[in-house]
C-alpha cells in the first residue's frame, strides 16, 4: 500500500476512534403521559335487552250485524274515537217497518187476550144456569191461553225489530284509533254465514302491550334471583312483583317505563324462548301497534357496582383486559368480565377490579404492561 494513503486511512481511523469514545450523553425519553381516572362505584341493576313489538291491548274487527245498503260513514278515518260513536249507517227503513209490525201484531193479540178473558168470565157465570157447557168454558179457556202465547211471541218479535234497528247503526265497540274504512256509502252488506265482512278496524291506543321473548338461561336466572329475594320462582300474579321493563324507539335513550303483567305458561321448543309482555302508557300516543322497540328488562335488583369508560376497555383475543397503574406508576394488566351498560355510558366490571385503583382512560396506546407512565390523574367518570 502507498505510504501516503496509508497514513491517510490511519488518520482516518484513529478520528472515528476518538469520536467513538469521546463519553457523549446518551439521550432517555420521558415515560409517556396517560390520563387515568378511578372507577365510579354505585349501585346497577343487571339487564336483559331484547327487541320487542307494540301491541294494543284492545282490538276489533267492526262488522255489520245486518244486511242491508249502507246510507253514511260518519267517522274520520285514523281519528280517535269514542266507544258508543256512530262509524256506519245501514238503511234502517226496512227494520223500522218490521218493529212497526211486530208492535202492529202485538196489539192484535192484546186485543185477542182480552176478549179470550171476557169470554171465559162470561162462559163461568153461564155454566151454572145451563146456558154454556163445559166445552164452551174449555174453548175459551184455550183461547185465552192462545192469545197469552201470541203476546209473548209477539214481543220477542219487536225485542228482535228493535235489535236489528238498532245494529242498523253500526257504532265503535272500544275507545281507541280506527283505520279506514273499507266501504263507502252505497255499498250493499250482506251478512257472510253469522257476520259481514270486516267494514273498518279499532284499536286501543293507552295503555299498551309490548310483547318480547326471554331466553331460556334468562328466565332460570330470573327465578334463582327470585328465590334469593324470598319470592316466587314462578309467581301467580306478576304484574303484582311491579317488576320494570323499560322500552326505547330506534336509537333512543331508554325513556319509557312500564311493568311486566304476563309471562307464557311454557317455552316454545322451537325457539327455546318464553313470551312476556309489559303494559305501558301510552298519553302521548307514541307508542303505536306493530312498532318494533327495543327492551330492557332489570333481571336482579341494583347492587354496589364498579363502572368504567368504555374506552378505558381493551380486548385481547376475545379477552376483555384493563391497564391499572399501581403504586410505581407502573402498568399491570387486569383481564376482566364486564357487566351490563348503565345509561350514562359507563360500563360495569363484575371482576378484576378493585375500588380505588388508578385505570388508564387514555392513552392505551402509549402504555405497555409493566413500563413506567406519568399518570394525568382525572375525576372519576372523565
Amino acid at each position: 500500500m502507498n505510504l501516503k494513503y496509508h497514513v491517510t486511512f490511519s488518520l482516518a481511523l484513529s478520528l472515528i476512534v476518538a469520536s467513538c469514545g469521546g463519553g457523549t450523553d446518551v439521550v432517555t425519553l420521558p415515560p409517556p403521559e396517560v390520563s387515568v381516572s378511578q372507577p365510579v362505584a354505585r349501585e346497577v341493576g343487571d339487564y336483559f335487552m331484547t327487541t320487542g313489538q307494540v301491541a294494543a291491548v284492545e282490538s276489533v274487527d267492526v262488522r255489520a250485524r245486518v244486511s242491508g245498503y249502507l246510507v253514511g260513514v260518519h267517522f274520520v278515518e285514523g281519528a280517535e274515537v269514542t266507544q258508543g260513536d256512530l262509524l256506519f249507517e245501514i238503511d234502517p227503513r226496512p227494520y223500522q217497518a218490521t218493529a212497526q209490525q211486530a208492535e202492529a201484531n202485538l196489539a192484535r193479540w192484546e186485543a185477542e187476550r182480552r176478549k179470550a178473558e171476557a169470554d171465559v168470565a162470561r162462559t163461568q157465570k153461564l155454566l151454572p144456569r145451563g146456558a154454556a157447557s163445559e166445552r164452551d168454558l174449555e174453548v175459551a179457556i184455550a183461547n185465552k191461553e192462545t192469545a197469552l202465547a201470541e203476546i209473548k211471541a209477539a214481543n220477542a218479535s219487536i225485542d228482535e225489530a228493535n235489535l236489528n234497528l238498532e245494529w242498523s247503526s253500526v257504532v265503535a265497540p272500544i275507545s281507541g284509533r280506527v283505520s279506514k274504512a273499507n266501504v263507502t256509502a252505497g255499498n250493499l252488506i250482506q251478512l257472510s254465514g253469522a257476520s259481514s265482512n270486516v267494514l273498518t278496524s279499532v284499536v286501543s291506543t293507552n295503555p299498551i302491550y309490548v310483547y318480547f321473548d326471554v331466553d331460556e338461561q334468562t328466565v332460570l336466572e330470573r327465578q334463582a334471583a327470585n328465590r334469593a329475594e324470598g319470592r316466587p320462582s314462578r309467581p301467580d300474579r306478576v304484574k303484582d312483583l311491579d317488576l320494570p321493563v323499560e322500552i326505547a324507539l330506534g336509537s333512543g335513550d331508554f325513556d319509557t317505563r312500564g311493568v311486566l303483567d304476563f309471562i307464557d305458561n311454557q317455552v316454545d321448543p322451537s325457539t327455546g324462548t318464553l313470551k312476556a309482555r309489559g303494559v305501558f302508557e301510552n298519553t302521548d300516543r307514541r307508542l303505536t301497534p306493530g312498532l318494533f322497540v327495543r327492551v330492557r328488562f332489570q333481571m336482579v335488583r341494583p347492587k354496589p357496582s364498579l363502572l368504567v369508560p368504555e374506552r378505558a376497555i381493551g380486548t385481547d383475543q376475545g379477552t376483555k383486559y384493563l391497564l391499572v397503574i399501581d403504586e410505581q406508576n407502573r402498568v399491570v394488566y387486569r383481564a376482566v368480565e364486564l357487566g351490563p351498560l348503565a345509561d350514562d355510558g359507563l360500563r360495569v366490571v363484575k371482576r378484576g377490579l378493585e375500588a380505588g385503583e388508578w385505570v388508564v382512560v387514555n392513552g392505551l396506546q402509549r402504555a405497555r404492561p409493566g413500563a413506567t407512565v406519568n399518570p394525568q390523574r382525572l375525576p372519576a367518570a372523565s
